[in-house]
């Protein structure tokens, strides 16, 4: 029988900051603003010979890295229904509704996703871990981005059985 064990990665220093807006409709929108978020990960591995499932300073190095890749941009929802984004010269033009936005191209990173939410943040991260780890032996991921204290949202990875 297989031994799993589930390690827990919750680091101070596993964060990003952004700015960033929520759209609510096709008319209605949050005014830009800005989070530091958190970032968790819950790993669940088959227990080794060696005594451990996973390296635990893999994990980190990996988190952080999904981390800081995101550190101090504009995002920009690139999938969202309601908005259009288009390169222009040096910068990103975006509509929404009635209003014309103009972001610069280094300071901003268009993802695709459909919302900038924790919900989405959780999803498109996850991905990039769950890349990131291809070829380990991973049965769960599970990451979470919180907004504050008592405020997160987790998307889960299974491993095809």
């Amino acid at each position: 029988m297989t031994q799993s064990t589930t390690l827990h990665i919750d680091k101070e220093s596993h964060k990003f900051s952004v700015a960033h807006y929520t759209i609510f409709s096709a008319t209605e929108r949050e005014r830009l603003h800005g989070h530091n978020y958190s970032v968790s990960a819950r790993i669940v591995a088959p227990m080794g010979n060696n005594g451990f499932a996973a390296d635990y300073n893999v994990y980190k190095s990996r988190i952080a890295q999904v981390c800081d890749a995101l550190d101090e941009y504009m995002i920009l929802a690139g999938d969202s229904p309601y908005q259009s984004v288009e390169e222009c010269d040096g910068y990103y033009r975006v509509v929404f509704a009635n209003d014309e936005m103009h972001f610069l191209r280094s300071d901003t990173q268009v993802l695709p996703i459909r919302n900038a939410t924790v919900e989405e943040f959780s999803q498109y991260l996850l991905a990039q871990l769950v890349a990131a780890s291809a070829g380990d032996e991973l049965e769960e991921v599970e990451l979470c981005v919180a907004s504050g204290p008592g405020q997160k949202a987790c998307s889960l990875w299974r491993k095809d059985r």
